[in-house]
């Protein structure tokens, strides 16, 4: 198989039918895999995406899906909370890792952040993502809050991140 490029993947600004479930299993999934996250997490996840799509106005809320031979492998959304927006649901699945998906997806994530003039963002992580939290402090976002969880299914320590546009 030959080795996959960024330009192979496409990003597309919009939910089709089957995303919201998708989307949901890819982190139950992976955060089961990866930091032995509970059910509790996929039904969090579900709950939010379901939130996101009842209050979805294109005009300040946006989800950039990332895809490969029609299926889905990176995930990111900016979900309008007034003043603020929300950066929810980054996932990339591990065989997209490492060719700068991550940083397009930031990338596309701030400009609109920007078009749509919001004052702040904030976003919500584990203790555990150190490369996403990286990742986030290499756009100025800075942590906030942290407060011990045992919320899904293992102790952890959620981080709140804050940038001020």
């Amino acid at each position: 198989m030959a080795s996959i490029t960024l330009a192979d993947i496409t990003i597309r600004t919009y939910l089709q039918p089957g995303d919201i479930g998708y989307v949901t299993y890819l982190h139950g999934l992976l955060y089961k895999q990866e930091y032995n996250f509970g059910i509790a997490f996929e039904a969090y996840v579900a709950a939010g995406l379901a939130e996101f799509y009842q209050q979805y106005d294109d005009k300040r809320n946006r989800v950039w899906v990332a895809e490969h031979g029609g299926k889905i492998v990176g995930f990111l959304l900016l979900m309008d909370r007034g003043e603020a927006a929300q950066l929810r649901y980054f996932i990339i699945t591990p065989g997209f890792r490492g060719l700068g998906l991550g940083k397009k997806l930031m990338d596309l994530y701030m400009a609109f952040l920007h078009e749509c003039g919001y004052q702040t963002s904030y976003l919500w992580t584990t203790h555990e993502l150190t490369k996403a939290a990286s990742l986030y402090k290499s756009y100025g976002f800075q942590l906030s809050q942290e407060k011990e969880s045992a919320d899904f299914g293992k102790t952890l320590i959620e981080q709140r991140y804050d940038l001020v546009v």
